[in-house]
């Protein structure tokens, strides 16, 4: 006797019992173990009175719903037991595959079989009941169902997609690495914003939000700090919601080092905690925050060499702890409302849902921070520093005793110091390695010149890059730059940034050296770390583009980008000479390469001249460029004050008065003087200068605080179209100073974005910051567009405008080193312009001491740099279409991209270019014709198509391509008159040759006839 036999004979046995003594019972025999198709189930059943029996099938989701199936229902009559085989007969979408026709499912969490005997009328309808628990099966492992039917032909294409016949998880962020390289913080408010969004799982999603109030999850974060906080606190890691306040998690490091962890609570209580270990300087920590409902564990893992230290604490909040990851934003670094901690920041990877599985003696420093070797190079400068300061020392204190000796001479001594010979020895800190001697040499200089108050470490670094950009000028090949980048690097470690980021540029671009990517970033994050502007801006740039292996990443690039812009707004407002006016300056226009002047240059000394006799135009035209250095010009703010005097004074020109009134204002150049100012800027606006209007509402609002006034006079401009008081009109509804009217940061985000259209660049920094973090419920995060603006406020930096100016100078001058050189490092920071001129000069024969491999791969890379720009200059994309063609790329077809983008933008070599492969038998794909306004029609027609070509060519505005577009016109047209009537031709000719003797013979004939006489 089996098993099942035997269990039903004692069921039988004990139900009979049952009956004796009067219960009711229901019993599921032979349940299955998990959903199964076409199960037989049997069901033993007995009731006291005519009752029923019924069976229902129980499905509880994930999600939380729980659905109830009826599956069958029968009579029950009083007497013996009896036995119920039925089919059981499951949903499709439980037992199957979904296939197209067999919907999909939710994820199942437990199915139940409930067998009952009911009554009706009675208080407890239930008499008995049985349950049996089916175990789900997993998508993938449930069987694919034999349809019997014909199935339409649209089900049977979407059961051959693959999105059905290999069903894979979508991806979900549970997971998140928020950073995954390394962010050099300058310890100002700027950090890296991210954002996460619910689960597209519904299931994941469910038991999230079912955890906001019990939250089970850790993030961890490396952190190298080079100084301590300078306020109270600084910021790691936090969460702002949309009120702008803090929530869980914060992460935040006090002045003393130490941890401020705190944690927000489901009725708006906050508390906090203070680690009793402090962050040390100098070294690699990984802190990791791990929540547990109401237990929270801070840990801290930091390495120095070979040793490590491990620190934790666990601390139990007093109210329920509450996280909605998908509430507000988080933030790296530092913020609009809290400064960032001064040093490295690491990978940060956030664990939605878990905790991780490794213990923390078991961290392994990530190979981004390994590769870079940072703690590397900073030991190395460490001990450079102490070589350094122990030679300024020695050498100023030899320095020290040579002035004494000569004050307190006497005969006796200076006897003495005839007859003693010189000694050749030296002592044994004056002892250098060979690499370094220049570096001792420059001290030992300072130090005898100056003395030690003077010679310091960062005094020789200067001494250093000066040396270096002097020898670089004198460069006539590239081998040089391996020689001089010791001294480069050596600046660098003495804290000139200058010198970090060309050292930075040359690796990069692997100019006389060897390309290193790796160390490129090094030297580009020590200058930034330094606040270094160009290395912000390029750092900004690779991660906007996602050069050198580094991770794409637009909140990352709008942390350096948003840095450099906000100081380019107050560089504006403080010029220095050290700065000049961002000119887009491109090497193949000569019409704008013969307008550069200097102050002794025939056509600034005319532009002066014009302006002492009364033209308005010359007046401006001198003034701004000695206030911005423009057009080759050296800044001169006093001698600009002077041109705008005259221009308002004299000549009583709105704009010069305008000007002046400006200067006066702030101190420019001239001495403040605010009354004087009011009149001229008053002066202006009764000639309808819109710019003065704006001008005189600042005052009101600045001086006065009269915003009624001020608002009045900025709304009267922004019906003019003026930027700035689009943005002044901006901030005052975002600090709800707008009269009667409460703070509206909607309303500031229409301004700004209208500001920031018209070309102001506050008010492209303040958009760019809203799309940044969103208004909850009005504007969505734009990223991608927020780095755009930020960049593009970046650039109008002096100090790349400086360095332009130097590459400029340098290529009209035909030092073309210096040029490639200059162009270099504004082209590594993503500048287009200087992109291009890199390439060009490559391109051309001036620069004959470069390798050809290495000019062959600068035009390669610098011209497809240049088209990626937003308005690319369109001679890059002819080259560019050129070296495609010539097989640095995938061919025609590539090269006919370019040419097509240089012909709708009107440049008549792309028509011709186009025309020229035309002509060479390839056939310009559909896709090229339909970018150029032309018909498929003209696929089939070859000389139609060329002839279209060479017209848009010769009609361009260009007069220089007229001729040689009409001759390839002329050229078309012949063939096509040679090919249309080549047959009239040939019988022409045919009947010339026979015709022509006897048509001879006619013509001799008549002059051979004798002339009759006149008598």
């Amino acid at each position: 006797m089996d098993f099942h036999t035997l269990y039903r004979c004692l069921c039988v046995f004990g139900l009979s019992m049952q009956i004796i003594w009067g219960l009711d019972e229901v019993t599921l025999l032979n349940p299955p173990e998990e959903p199964l198709p076409d199960h037989l189930l049997e069901i033993l059943y007995s009731c006291d009175e005519p009752a029923t029996v019924q069976l229902d099938f129980i499905v509880s989701f994930e999600t939380g719903i729980t659905s109830t199936l009826l599956l069958k229902q029968w009579r029950c009559v009083p007497g013996n037991p009896k036995i119920m085989t039925l089919e059981l007969i499951l949903p499709d979408w439980l037992v199957y595959q979904a296939d197209g026709i067999i919907a999909d499912s939710q994820w199942v969490l437990s199915c139940i079989l409930l067998a009952t005997v009911r009554y009706s009328g009675f208080e407890r309808p239930v008499a008995a009941q049985d349950v049996a628990t089916l175990q789900p099966k997993p998508f993938l492992s449930r069987p694919v169902k034999q349809h019997q039917l014909c199935i339409t032909w649209s089900t049977q294409m979407l059961q051959l997609t693959q999105q059905l016949s290999k069903k894979q998880c979508p991806l979900e962020q549970e997971t998140v690495h928020l950073l995954s390289t390394m962010y050099a913080s300058t310890g100002e408010s700027f950090g890296i914003t991210k954002t996460l969004v619910p689960y597209g799982s519904e299931v994941l999603e469910y038991s999230r939000v079912k955890a906001i109030s019990i939250p089970w999850c850790m993030f961890s974060i490396w952190i190298f700090v080079t100084r301590r906080c300078q306020d109270n606190l600084c910021g790691v890691f936090y969460h702002i919601d949309p009120h702008n306040n803090y929530i869980t998690p914060t992460l935040l490091i006090k002045k003393s080092g130490q941890l401020h962890v705190q944690m927000d609570g489901e009725s708006g209580e906050s508390s906090a905690l203070v680690s009793p270990f402090k962050v040390p300087l100098s070294e690699w920590c990984q802190i990791s925050v791990m929540l547990q409902g109401r237990m929270v564990t801070v840990s801290m893992v930091c390495v120095d060499k070979e040793q490590r230290s491990l620190h934790s604490i666990e601390h139990m909040m007093g109210h329920n702890v509450k996280l909605d990851d998908t509430e507000g934003y988080f933030v790296i670094g530092g913020g609009k409302f809290i400064r960032g901690v001064e040093g490295y920041f690491g990978p940060l990877v956030y664990y939605r849902n878990r905790i991780s599985p490794h213990s923390m003696p078991e961290v392994v420093i990530p190979d981004v921070i390994r590769n870079v070797n940072l703690t590397g190079w900073l030991q190395t400068c460490q001990e450079f520093h102490l070589e350094m300061n122990i030679k300024i020392s020695g050498y100023s204190f030899k320095a020290e005793q040579e002035i004494e000796s000569e004050i307190c001479f006497d005969a006796f001594h200076e006897w003495m110091k005839k007859d003693r010979l010189p000694s050749s020895q030296c002592e044994l800190w004056e002892v250098t390695v060979p690499h370094r001697r220049q570096a001792a040499k420059l001290a030992k200089l300072l130090a005898f010149k100056h003395g030690e108050r003077r010679a310091s470490l960062l005094a020789v670094g200067r001494a250093l890059y000066s040396l270096s950009l002097h020898k670089l000028s004198r460069a006539s090949s590239t081998g040089v730059v391996s020689r001089i980048l010791p001294l480069l690097l050596q600046a660098g470690c003495l804290a000139d940034n200058r010198a970090l980021h060309m050292s930075s540029v040359l690796y990069s671009a692997g100019l006389g050296v060897k390309e290193q990517p790796n160390k490129a970033w090094l030297l580009a994050l020590l200058a930034a770390q330094k606040d270094d502007r160009l290395a912000l801006l390029h750092l900004g740039h690779l991660h906007h583009q996602g050069l050198h292996g580094l991770p794409t990443d637009p909140d990352l690039a709008y942390a350096y980008y948003a840095n450099i812009a906000k100081q380019t707004t107050l560089d504006r407002h403080n010029p220095t000479p050290e700065q000049t006016f961002v000119e887009a300056v491109y090497l193949n226009n000569d019409e704008v390469l013969n307008l550069q002047t200097s102050e002794h240059h025939h056509i600034f000394q005319w532009l002066k001249l014009q302006a002492r006799r009364g033209a308005a135009e010359a007046e401006q035209a001198v003034a701004r460029m000695l206030y911005w250095g423009q057009q080759g010009v050296t800044p001169d703010i006093q001698k600009a004050a002077r041109h705008y005097e005259r221009g308002a004074v004299q000549w009583e020109e709105p704009v010069s008065m305008y000007d002046y009134g400006i200067v006066l204002l702030q101190g420019h150049g001239v001495e403040k003087d605010i009354p004087k100012a009011l009149t001229f800027l008053k002066k202006a606006m009764d000639k309808n200068f819109v710019p003065a209007i704006n001008a005189l509402a600042w005052y009101y609002e600045h001086f006065e605080q009269d915003y009624e006034q001020a608002v009045q006079l900025w709304e009267k401009a922004d019906l003019l179209e003026c930027p700035e008081s689009a943005f002044n009109l901006g901030v005052m509804y975002s600090q709800g100073l707008y009269p009667g009217k409460a703070a509206d940061q909607f309303m500031a985000y229409q301004y700004y974005l209208k500001s920031a259209e018209r070309g102001h660049i506050r008010g492209a920094i303040h958009l760019a910051s809203i799309w940044t973090t969103g208004i909850p419920g009005r504007v969505n995060r734009h990223p991608s567009d927020a780095v755009l603006w930020v960049k593009w406020a970046a650039e109008h930096n002096g100090y790349l405008g400086s360095v332009l100016r130097k590459a400029l100078d340098s290529y009209l001058k035909s030092d073309m080193f210096s040029s490639l050189l200059y162009y270099m490092m504004a082209a590594e920071s993503g500048y287009s312009p200087a992109q291009f001129n890199v390439a060009y000069l490559c391109d051309h024969h001036m620069l004959g001491f470069l390798d050809p491999a290495f000019a062959s791969n600068c035009m390669w890379r610098y011209y497809n740099l240049t088209i990626q720009s937003q308005n690319p200059d369109t001679y890059a994309l002819i080259r560019m279409g050129d070296l495609l063609y010539e097989g640095q790329g995938d061919g025609r077809f590539s090269s006919a991209e370019m040419y097509t983008l240089a012909a709708v933008r009107n440049e008549p070599q792309g028509w011709y270019n186009l025309g020229l492969l035309a002509e060479e038998g390839y056939k310009l794909p559909l896709s090229v014709l339909i970018k150029l306004g032309l018909s498929e029609l003209y696929l089939a027609d070859n000389s139609l198509l060329l002839s279209t070509l060479y017209k848009r060519c010769r009609d361009s505005e260009d007069t220089d391509s007229y001729f040689p577009c009409s001759l390839a016109l002329f050229n078309v047209y012949l063939r096509s008159f040679q090919k249309d009537y080549s047959a009239a031709i040939k019988f022409s000719t045919a009947v010339a040759v026979v015709a022509a003797p006897t048509i001879f013979l006619i013509v001799l004939g008549v002059f051979r006839r004798p002339v009759p006489s006149p008598n």
